[in-house]
């Protein structure tokens, strides 16, 4: 995993051209709305440069898809979120062109940034080289009705929460792709600032996503923080972990579940130096090629389950056997 701290480079995107239009609510309001005609690149830029000197809120248009050509800097789409920055929509996309020369994310929250996205799909992001399709964030990003789908990277296909704070509510996160590990979410540690990075997600889902050559299909933890409550994670896929794969982190699941996620081992989870627990949640129907088809747990890992089910996985429910109290094997 790469872990590296960007600087604040802010350039303006060759985008389609349109006007920024500007509608305050009120004279006296300096965090105003400012609104973005649909399509208007140039606009967005501006609107963000705007917001992160003096905060505020930007509303894009309903209904509308708003086409990145180029990239803002060296990696994203749209300038560094380094202030206090909130983009909201209504069925609403920002997406990296399919017919781009350039590789690049679409959104990247910097160390003191927070950016927070109402209503908005993010997609089409591509990075085959290095981490983060969808957005990187080192700051603090919130996702509120929000998709992040169809992103490509080396690393963390979707998200790359590394020491940054992540809370998704009611949000889906599908059919991304990372070469290497966290085809979703990979949420991790700041090797430079020695600060784990913390997740939390509220309803929604991980969906769909994968991790071709390491672990964690929908999500990878690693020496981090992160707990789901009311969260589907199904139909992933990765060597190992296919659902979720954790190394040296803690995870608290409440009322989720895992299923019908694929891997070589952990078909659901897998669990690695790590500390694990399930409060009324259910890993059912997933598929390990080897072992743990609904959890792999090994190297002095704990799993607790309360109240939750590990049922009808193959070849097996927990692996090595009696590794997870009260978890029938088979």
């Amino acid at each position: 995993m790469k872990n590296v701290v960007r600087s604040g480079a802010m350039t303006a995107v060759a985008g389609l051209g349109l006007s920024l239009t500007v509608l305050p609510a009120g004279p006296a309001d300096a965090a105003a709305a400012t609104r973005v005609r649909c399509g208007d690149i140039t606009g967005l830029v501006d609107a963000i440069n705007q917001a992160n000197t003096s905060g505020g809120t930007i509303t894009l248009a309903s209904h509308c898809t708003y086409t990145l050509t180029a990239a803002d800097n060296a990696d994203d789409g749209l300038p560094e979120i380094t202030g206090n920055v909130t983009i909201t929509g209504r069925d609403t996309t920002i997406r990296r062109d399919p017919a781009a020369t350039q590789d690049f994310r679409i959104l990247h929250v910097a160390l003191d940034g927070t950016l927070t996205l109402k209503a908005l799909t993010i997609s089409g992001g591509s990075l085959p080289a290095f981490a983060g399709g969808g957005i990187w964030n080192s700051g603090t990003l919130n996702l509120k009705r929000t998709t992040i789908k169809g992103n490509h990277a080396e690393t963390s296909g979707a998200i790359h929460n590394v020491g940054g704070r992540l809370d998704l509510v009611d949000s889906t996160v599908e059919h991304n792709t990372a070469t290497l590990n966290g085809g979703g979410i990979l949420n991790g540690r700041n090797q430079l600032l020695g600060r784990p990075g913390t997740l939390t997600m509220h309803g929604g889902s991980l969906l769909k996503n994968r991790a071709l050559n390491d672990g964690g299909g929908g999500l990878e933890n690693l020496r981090s923080t992160a707990e789901l409550t009311s969260v589907s994670v199904k139909g992933n896929t990765a060597p190992r972990g296919g659902g979720i794969n954790q190394f040296a982190g803690t995870l608290h699941l409440t009322s989720t579940t895992l299923s019908e996620n694929i891997a070589v081992t952990g078909g659901g989870l897998r669990n690695s130096f790590s500390t694990a627990t399930l409060v009324r949640s259910r890993i059912t129907r997933n598929t390990a090629i080897t072992a743990g088809g609904g959890i792999f747990n090994e190297n002095d890992s704990s799993v607790t389950l309360d109240a939750s089910k590990v049922t009808h996985n193959a070849p097996d429910n927990c692996s090595p056997e009696s590794s997870v109290p009260n978890c029938p094997s088979t």
